[in-house]
Parts: C-alpha cells; sequence; structure tokens
C-alpha cells in the first residue's frame, strides 16, 4: 500500500473539495467514500428497497460495481449517476444506508482495494478510525455549523438556507450518534479548524504536513537501514 492521506469531518466541513485539490496537487488518486455510499442509496431507493432492510442493502453493495473517475464522475453498473447521486433525497438515503454495519464492511474492502494500487486521498467519517488506521497522514476537517450551511449554499444555491441548516444538523446527528462507525477523531489525527480560511489556506496547510510525513518517514526507513 502506497501513502494514505485520510480526512474525516462533519458534512459541510469541504472535506471533498480539499481531497479533491490535494490529489491533483501530489498526483496522488482521489477516493470519494461519500460517492460510494450515495450510489448505493441510488440503486437501493430505484429498486425500492426499504432503508432498514439490512440484508438487501448489503447485497447491493457487495454487487454494485462502482467506478470512480476524474472530474467527479461515479459510474454506477456502468451507467453515470455523477447528477443522480447529489440529489438532497439520496444525500439523506446514503447516511442511512452508510449507518449499517455489513453495507460498510463490503464498501471499506472496495475502498482497501482500491488502494492497493499506490497513493491515495480518501475523505469520509471514519476513514483514519476504520478504514485506514495506519494511514501516514490523518486530517479532522471540521468548521462551525454557519460556515458550513454557507458552504453548502454555495453548492446548492435552489435549497433555501434554513432547510440546508436542518439537514447538515440532522446528518450530524446521525453520524456521530450511529452505532456503526461513528463520526469521532482519531486519536492521532490533526484537527484543523477551517472556519474562517480559504481553501487555498486548508490546502497549504495540509500539503505542509504531508510534507512532513513522508519526511520523516523516510528519514525513520534510511536509519532503520
Amino acid at each position: 500500500m502506497g501513502h494514505v492521506i485520510a480526512i474525516d469531518g462533519p458534512a459541510g466541513a469541504g472535506k471533498s473539495t480539499i481531497a479533491r485539490r490535494l490529489a491533483e496537487r501530489l498526483g496522488y488518486t482521489f477516493i470519494d467514500s461519500g460517492a460510494m455510499y450515495r450510489a448505493v442509496a441510488l440503486w437501493a431507493l430505484r429498486q425500492n428497497v426499504s432503508l432498514d432492510d439490512a440484508h438487501r442493502l448489503e447485497q447491493l453493495a457487495l454487487a454494485a460495481q462502482i467506478e470512480l473517475l476524474p472530474q467527479r464522475r461515479v459510474r454506477l453498473n456502468e451507467e453515470d449517476v455523477s447528477e443522480a447521486i447529489r440529489v438532497p433525497e439520496v444525500s439523506a438515503a446514503a447516511s442511512r444506508v452508510a449507518a449499517i454495519r455489513a453495507v460498510r464492511s463490503a464498501l471499506v474492502q472496495q475502498q482497501k482495494h482500491m488502494a492497493d494500487t499506490g497513493n491515495v486521498v480518501m475523505e469520509g467519517r471514519d476513514i483514519g478510525t476504520v478504514v485506514f488506521p495506519d494511514a501516514r497522514v490523518k486530517i479532522f476537517l471540521d468548521a462551525d455549523p454557519q460556515e458550513r450551511v454557507r458552504r453548502r449554499a454555495g453548492e446548492q444555491p435552489d435549497v433555501p438556507p434554513e432547510e440546508l441548516a436542518a439537514q447538515i444538523a440532522q446528518r450530524d446527528e446521525r453520524d456521530i450518534h450511529r452505532a456503526e462507525s461513528p463520526l469521532v477523531q482519531a486519536p492521532d489525527a490533526v484537527y484543523i479548524d477551517s472556519t474562517g480560511m480559504t481553501a487555498d489556506e486548508v490546502e497549504e496547510a495540509i500539503l505542509k504536513l504531508v510534507r512532513a510525513r513522508i519526511s520523516n518517514g523516510k528519514e525513520h526507513r534510511s536509519q532503520a537501514s
């Protein structure tokens, strides 16, 4: 396995934006774990599978052929679903699907397989705690609720801010209190509060950390040899 940069944090903190930028800057592969759960949720909705039916959802997760492509393109079973997985209904369903242990287990195996091919940047809720607990670099990216609503409003300008605030509050409640892989900062993750920071500033802060960790790792290997 190559270098892994794990970025966790709540909804609207800017994880996807920063992860994509870092991957492009470093020449790493960006694995959008959230898109994978959204893809399974979309398939479940299309198949009229109850979001409480853990067995059926597990079967979908095991069977799903998910491809993560450049420019945020996502294919599910050879169909481009890049826009379909971003609608509010699918977003809400994805957080429920992600709370199911068997679904997470199935997709975590896919994520680990993707990372076997080289250096990756992954973002989500449990990347540094469950998916890649041995990642070289772990970040917990946060921002205050008002800032997160503002950022989501930029992505979804047609949705009233009060509705976005309610969605984020509900998502936080589910992510923090779910029994399986709840949202929590890994003990060895670096906390970054991005409130008031530009994307450039957040990117540079993480790049500085990445370079320091990779440099230290090379020094340790050199000393060991």
